[in-house]
């Protein structure tokens, strides 16, 4: 959304861009459950893809097959620049929040992305499941956005209104999610390590 914004000339026209946007993603998600659900009933997978990796008992199922694999191929070939554009921004931001933009800056900028598409890279082959990786960033996501983040705002009292209880509040508040996070890190990793063994 920010990056957005900063692209638009009328700042105006950030809500009606989001609130279109939501309204087509929400259509897409929505369509795409109902119509996986007609065409597979009680055996469509969670990860939709998946189930077209077999016959559809459907006349031309492997022109259709091909058409849904070809189609979500040119849907991430889309969606990488445009997300990948604000990972780099941002991280750019965290690292060298003093330096001058990065837009000026060739070789910070190939830096930067070089070693992200690496680690992209690697992450996207040594991962055996996408799920897997959702089960790490879903945990510290929901812990960041939860706990640490109000937490350090809270320490930040960039009015001056937080109390020290306040404070010490959020300090706790903050080392017990990092602690409930690495447990949950912990026994992902260990499932993850478990199901490999037994396979």
């Amino acid at each position: 959304v920010h990056s957005i914004d900063n692209e638009l000339e009328d700042r105006s026209q950030t809500k009606p861009i989001v609130r279109t946007s939501l309204a087509l993603c929400s259509s897409v998600y929505v369509a795409t459950s109902f119509f996986a659900y007609l065409l597979f009933g009680e055996g469509t997978l969670s990860d939709v893809l998946a189930n077209f990796d077999s016959d559809l008992h459907i006349p031309f199922s492997s022109v259709f097959n091909d058409i849904v694999r070809v189609s979500y191929v040119v849907h991430v070939m889309l969606v990488f620049p445009i997300v990948f554009f604000a990972l780099r921004l941002n991280l750019d931001g965290l690292l060298f929040p003093t330096s001058r933009h990065i837009s000026h800056d060739n070789r910070r900028f190939t830096i930067i992305t070089v070693s992200l598409l690496v680690v992209i890279y690697l992450a996207a082959n040594f991962i055996p499941s996408i799920w897997d990786a959702f089960q790490f960033t879903g945990a510290t996501a929901a812990v960041l956005i939860g706990f640490i983040f109000p937490a350090m705002i809270i320490l930040r009292d960039s009015y001056g209104i937080a109390t020290k209880r306040d404070k010490v509040l959020a300090v706790t508040m903050i080392v017990l999610a990092v602690l409930s996070n690495s447990v949950a890190l912990y026994s992902d990793a260990m499932s993850i390590f478990y199901r490999k063994v037994e396979a």
